[in-house]
């Protein structure tokens, strides 16, 4: 017989079953309530039936066949067939309560109107008795159920399961457990910090101790698989429940967050496993859904990198708080096509836009703004890979800086009301390329924004490579033109402007600064889940390196909270909580894949790669620190400094970066003035590769 074929007779022989059941319930029903009000007369009259009046066992006997038949359409109204009684509650309880109270009015009015009037405690009696038989029948099912699934079942096979929280979603767990058929689990212990509930039960299990006897009591009940239920803990609390648990060779899961007890239920399903960021040890972030909806609601936001897995996630929660339209940059056309489906799928109403290009292009950035005009900017993309770029770092300043600017310089042009600059603490004092490329990105929105406050939007320079973009041709504005100045300097001439051929930009350009995304491509986390996945080894570069951690949603949220916080020109930095030590973090990782550090996976210290510090920083000592509306977004003060020379040299920068040279490198540590590299440059090379810019920028560098 076919598969499909042994399903169909399963599926029926369950609707039998079913079928059977409710016959018999509504039999037992249809008895119990002629049974309650027989014992009311028999109650009444002092339970002696001899002393029941003739009269009044006649208008029972007439009336009740009636009055049980009318029950049962009521409970079938109230759907007392359609409940599982062997997960009777609380719901059920009220639900029996209230046809009865509704059966017993209508047979107070049915009998005296129709048959004759009856003793008053005829009616209560029946009443009571009618609740406590339905009730009671029910009850007595799901007990004897309880009982053969516990005493049927050899103890011996089943897992034995400890649960942390001896409050009602500990308890809703241990019934669930004690209930499923499905479930080949068995509670032995419970753990609570509240030592007046130690050496008592919770249904019937033992309530062993604290948190600090957790390890002695998974070796004495030999537990298996442990369940963290205290949905009301904090982070920090826990991370270190759940940091000593992974000490075990349990099983962990987890309430998926604050898991609302709607029923008084909790379903076993709804548990995950303990990730890595379960761990960490912080509040998530919370964020004004009201702000980010006005922000967004209406307006026409770009997301360059939008294919990324930052990117990606602020697409997917824009694509929900109903914008004019979404539009996703990415030079990568799989991750493009990727975050296309998923939005989609998720809201086919969504006014979307996936382009492909870079945004080192200057005539494809500006051909999209140019057709779309968007309101807000979110600029994700960039090359974000430490050593990667420490290799190749022409392309990090290309992309990340030169990329940056364009962008930068066509939200201004085309009337963008705000830029957000996704930045890294690797910024912060930057030992790296990477780091300080990011770094002059910062520098670069800080100079947008401060010129435009200053009315001096129109000496910002336009950077280009091709030669035939010299004329301006590549940025034309709407009814814009360009002219030249009394001295022949070109200078542009905008819509709006004031009385000396300004601009009156609007722009305000915002920096967004955090540490490393759980996830993220080309994080730890999904190299360490390769290696562990192959048997190890789990490569940690230093045992004592330290860095700062948030999940991906998270990092999606903080940026569009900062966008609606933005008055421009600030540096907003995420309070990450306390930093993660990488080798912990390999650890905890290495014991929720069920294994055991530096036995079943070994670990291997690699030493510190090229550009690569042992922790990160979120500030600069001198930009300080405010607070936000919300508690864990803090702004920055941005550092002064020249940005006439600044900008001034960008030019230069590109001409050097496209002509592929290590001679970078110098440029890059002249202005970057927190730039230490790892490897310092020697005198030697700083004359060679001073020699070489000078080559290429035609001018003598100071």
């Amino acid at each position: 017989m076919s598969l499909k074929g042994l399903n169909k007779i399963t599926e029926k022989n369950g609707r039998a079953k079913a079928l059977l059941l409710d016959v018999l319930l509504i039999i037992y029903d249809y008895i119990a309530v002629s049974a309650a009000y027989l014992m009311a007369l028999w109650f009444r009259f002092d339970g002696s039936f001899n002393d029941i009046p003739k009269d009044y066992l006649e208008a029972y006997v007439d009336f009740i066949p009636y009055y049980s038949l009318l029950c049962i359409i009521v409970f079938a109204v109230f759907k007392l067939y359609k409940s599982l009684w062997r997960y009777a509650s609380v719901i059920e309880a009220i639900r029996v309560a209230e046809t009865t109270v509704i059966t017993g009015a209508a047979h107070i009015v049915l009998i005296t109107l129709l048959i004759r009037r009856m003793p008053l405690s005829y009616y209560i009696f029946g009443i009571v008795f009618q609740f406590l038989l339905i009730l009671g029948g029910r009850v007595i099912y799901r007990v004897y159920l309880l009982i053969r699934k516990r005493y049927s079942r050899d103890l011996s096979i089943l897992k034995r399961v400890m649960i942390i929280g001896a409050g009602e979603a500990g308890r809703s767990v241990i019934r669930e457990i004690h209930r499923s058929e499905e479930m080949n689990e068995f509670p032995v212990c419970v753990i609570d910090g509240d030592q007046t509930k130690w050496n008592k039960q919770i249904e019937g299990v033992p309530i062993v101790g604290g948190r600090e006897s957790i390890l002695l009591n998974v070796e004495k009940y030999k537990v298996e698989k442990i369940y963290y239920a205290i949905p009301s803990s904090d982070r920090k609390t826990q991370r270190d429940i759940l940091g000593i648990c992974s000490h075990t060779h349990c099983e962990l899961k987890t309430l998926p967050g604050i898991y609302q007890l709607a029923n008084g239920e909790v379903d076993l399903k709804d548990m995950k496993d303990v990730a890595i960021e379960d761990l960490l040890g912080r509040d998530q972030v919370k964020v004004d859904m009201k702000e980010i909806f006005d922000q967004i609601s209406g307006k026409v936001v770009l997301i360059t990198g939008g294919g990324g897995s930052i990117g990606s996630e602020i697409a997917l929660q824009v694509s929900r708080h109903k914008p004019k339209k979404l539009i996703i940059f990415d030079i990568y056309e799989n991750n493009a096509y990727s975050i296309q489906h998923k939005i989609l799928n998720e809201n086919p109403d969504c006014p979307l836009e996936v382009l492909i290009g870079s945004v080192r292009d200057s005539r494809r950035v500006n051909d999209i703004f140019r057709r779309f005009r968007p309101d807000i900017v979110y600029h994700a993309a960039a090359h974000k890979h430490v050593p990667l770029m420490e290799d190749s770092p022409c392309e990090a300043i290309k992309n990340n800086v030169i990329g940056t600017y364009k962008v930068a310089y066509a939200a201004m042009m085309y009337g963008a009301h705000r830029f957000v600059l996704i930045s890294t603490d690797k910024a912060v004092n930057p030992t790296n390329i990477m780091g300080a490329s990011k770094r002059l990105c910062e520098l670069i929105i800080q100079s947008f924004d401060k010129m435009i406050k200053a009315r001096r939007e129109a000496e910002i320079p336009v950077l280009h490579v091709h030669q035939e973009d010299e004329d301006g041709s590549m940025y034309p504005l709407a009814q814009g033109t360009q002219r030249v100045d009394e001295e022949g300097n070109k200078i542009f001439t905008f819509p709006g402007q004031d009385d000396k051929g300004h601009r009156k930009a609007q722009t305000e350009y915002v920096i967004l600064r955090f540490g490393n995304v759980l996830g993220s491509n080309g994080s730890v986390i999904p190299v360490f889940k390769d290696q562990i996945a192959n048997g190890g080894p789990v490569t940690v570069t230093h045992p004592d390196i330290i860095r700062y951690f948030m999940t991906i949603p998270e990092a999606a949220s903080l940026v569009l909270q900062a966008g609606a916080y933005a008055k421009g020109g600030e540096i907003f930095v995420l309070d990450m909580g306390e930093p993660v030590k990488i080798d912990d973090l390999a650890r905890n990782l290495i014991r929720l894949s069920g294994f055991v550090p530096d036995v079943d996976i070994k670990i291997e210290y690699t030493g510190l790669r090229p550009g690569e510090k042992l922790y990160e920083e979120r500030l600069m000592a001198e930009e300080g620190l405010t607070r936000t509306p919300n508690k864990l977004i803090n702004i920055g003060k941005p550092i002064e400094f020249d940005e006439d020379k600044f900008l001034g040299r960008l030019n230069d920068l590109m001409l050097v970066s496209y002509e592929n040279t290590e001679a970078i490198r110098l440029m890059v540590e002249e202005m970057v003035d927190t730039y230490h590299p790892t490897d310092e440059l020697s005198e030697e090379m700083k004359r060679k590769y001073k020699e070489e810019i000078e080559g290429i920028v035609g001018k003598r560098l100071p």
